[in-house]
């Protein structure tokens, strides 16, 4: 009976023990239609519902688009070449692609633009600096780059910003931290870049959480990213970061952490069911669309779409 009622305890802890540690886990995670080709190293960005998927590091050129709503892919434009590792964003009815690695990992300071309405392409010059496995986000009407490599993958101390109305650079406060492969988003009317590599090495990982203010032109640290990664995908829901996956020394990351900027605090979600890298996020309707990514270390591809509905 003493061995029964131990026994029973015993399983009762366990039980318990196993509940709490998925307690901090928030929100659910459904599949969605695989997009209609398999890529990775991809910028993606969003007009009208609809996600833009730019680039692949295999070469691939086409144009994939995808329907938030109704779940459906279909193609666009071709992009002009081959190109990986590229930054893209939109304002309006536009998508600005910008950057990225060519021939290989030669950096490019092209900047090309992409009319949603009219399914064409039109190039808008050079930046002054070429650069690739950069992070971009738009702030108050313009283009923020931040960070990334030059050819070769050294890391560039790097802040450009682009007036799309003036069609013209200037430069900003770079991040303290040097990097490459991480995340940028717009959030509360600052620009919050996290995580990244030294050099392109997935084995120099960071968790540095860096804070521009564009009225001061300076930025601040904030609570660091509690898995440090890089090759992440980003978005924004409310106010919070969502900084997902990622990539490691011969390891890929399912971890989904979000960093809420008011609290300067960051909380768990669900995985992602597929671990991945060099893949993107939006949002629509509430939820994180996920798209596309390599499955494995390095230069894998896959054709994966998950959805995350967080939850509160």
């Amino acid at each position: 009976m003493h061995n029964l009622t131990k026994a029973f305890v015993t399983a009762a802890l366990g039980a318990s023990i196993a509940s709490s540690s998925l307690a901090h886990e928030v929100g659910a995670w459904a599949g969605a239609s695989s997009a209609p080709a398999e890529r990775s190293e991809v910028s993606v960005a969003q007009v009208d519902g609809k996600a833009y998927v730019v680039g692949d590091y295999n070469g691939a050129t086409d144009l994939l688009i995808y329907d938030l709503a109704k779940d459906t892919w279909s193609k666009g434009a071709p992009f002009p070449y081959a190109v990986h590792h590229t930054a893209a964003v939109s304002i309006g009815r536009t998508i600005y692609v910008i950057g990225g690695y060519v021939d290989g990992w030669k950096a490019t300071n092209n900047v090309w633009a992409y009319n949603t309405a009219s399914d064409t392409w039109s190039e808008l010059g050079k930046m002054p600096t070429a650069v690739a496995a950069a992070g971009a986000a738009v702030l108050d009407g313009k283009i923020h780059v931040v960070g990334g490599s030059k050819s070769g993958r050294g890391n560039i101390p790097f802040h450009l910003v682009y007036d799309p109305e003036a069609k013209s650079w200037t430069e900003a406060a770079p991040p303290p931290t040097k990097r490459d492969h991480l995340s940028v988003v717009a959030l509360d009317g600052k620009l919050v870049a996290v995580g990244g590599r030294i050099n392109g090495s997935p084995g120099s990982n960071l968790d540095v959480n860096q804070i521009y203010d564009p009225k001061s032109n300076s930025w601040t640290s904030g609570k660091p990213l509690p898995t440090a990664r890089s090759g992440s995908a980003s978005a924004v829901l409310g106010h919070e970061a969502f900084v997902m996956g990622g990539e490691g020394s011969g390891k890929v990351f399912n971890e989904v952490e979000a960093y809420d900027l008011p609290k300067n605090s960051w909380r768990a979600f669900s995985p992602l069911p597929t671990d991945r890298h060099g893949f993107g996020a939006v949002v629509h309707d509430g939820k994180i669309f996920t798209i596309v990514g390599s499955p494995a270390p390095g230069g894998n591809r896959s054709s994966v779409v998950e959805v995350l509905t967080p939850g509160k």
